[in-house]
């Protein structure tokens, strides 16, 4: 399985907040089934990274497409070469 990462640009108005519970619902299917490693949202600059375990980029815009806020998006999708952090490394031994 490949990782991607996806930058969002979105705007907003007041169907948009209103649809924020079910996105984020949706959100949390994908981060509890293992699709989604991270969701990040600023308000500030109104921009969102996601980052996806898919088998292409078509796979991700599909699972993208079914958010009840897509059609507030302008985003890219990119496959990542190299990911690392804390949550891929091993648990440090702790000897007692």
């Amino acid at each position: 399985m490949k990782k991607y990462q996806v930058s969002i640009r979105f705007e907003m108005d007041e169907k948009f907040m209103k649809a924020i519970p079910e996105h984020r619902a949706y959100i949390n299917e994908l981060i509890e089934a293992g699709t989604i490693d991270h969701y990040v949202v600023t308000m500030e600059s109104q921009r969102s990274w996601i980052t996806f375990s898919a088998n292409s980029k078509s796979e991700v815009e599909e699972m993208l497409k079914k958010s009840p806020i897509y059609r507030y998006w302008t985003y890219e999708i990119e496959e990542l070469y190299v990911v690392d952090g804390h949550q891929y490394r091993l648990p440090a031994l702790q000897f007692n």
